[in-house]
């Protein structure tokens, strides 16, 4: 498999997520490609050119589009499609199919983009088990934001005795002057 992407009808890609080494251009060039070779009379949910089929599914104004080469499995890219599809569905990561929650929720799709589809190949996993593994609480995480909100505390409380220090350390007359000169005071 090549790369995923949530796409406009026009071919514009909203997210996309790639699985194999690939230039942005030759991405954009192949979701360019792919409103013009869609027949919308045919029921079909994949397109093929020489070198590359386009699956797609419709959400509503937008498409879900996996781009795989010509012998891959076509079966296993349905699937894997109706997963991808999932995955973006109000019921998951956004609450509408819209260009703007999509690109919003842009890092939560990738994440589980990556958990279907790692190094090109689909792994063996459900929804459930997705929103488990992008969900995880990372105890070095815990740990690193716990030691940052303390340096931030520490560094705070060190402020305030300074200024406490300074405000001390400052002749009386001078904070006389500088509250009739600005008309603030303390």
């Amino acid at each position: 498999m090549f790369f995923s992407a949530v796409c406009t009808k026009a071919g514009k890609a909203i997210v996309s997520r790639q699985f194999v080494e690939m230039t942005r251009t030759r991405v954009e060039g192949l979701l360019a490609a792919f409103p013009k070779l869609m027949n919308t009379g045919k029921q079909h949910t994949f397109v093929e050119t020489d070198s590359v089929r386009y699956v797609y599914q419709p959400l509503e104004k937008l498409y879900m589009v996996l781009i795989t080469t010509k012998n891959s499995n076509i079966l296993e890219d349905l699937e894997t499609l109706r997963l991808f599809s999932r995955v973006v569905h109000p019921e998951t990561y956004c609450r509408v199919l819209e260009e703007a929650e999509i690109s919003e929720h842009c890092f939560d799709l990738i994440f589980a983009f990556d958990e279907i589809v790692a190094l090109g190949y689909r792994e063996n996993v459900n929804l459930a088990q997705i929103r488990t593994f992008t969900e995880m609480d990372s105890h070095e995480e815990k740990v690193f934001r716990a030691v940052r909100e303390t340096q931030e505390r520490e560094a705070k409380a060190e402020m305030r005795r300074k200024a406490k220090e300074l405000q001390q350390a400052r002749p009386p007359n001078l904070k006389v002057m500088f509250c009739l000169r600005y008309a603030w005071c303390s």
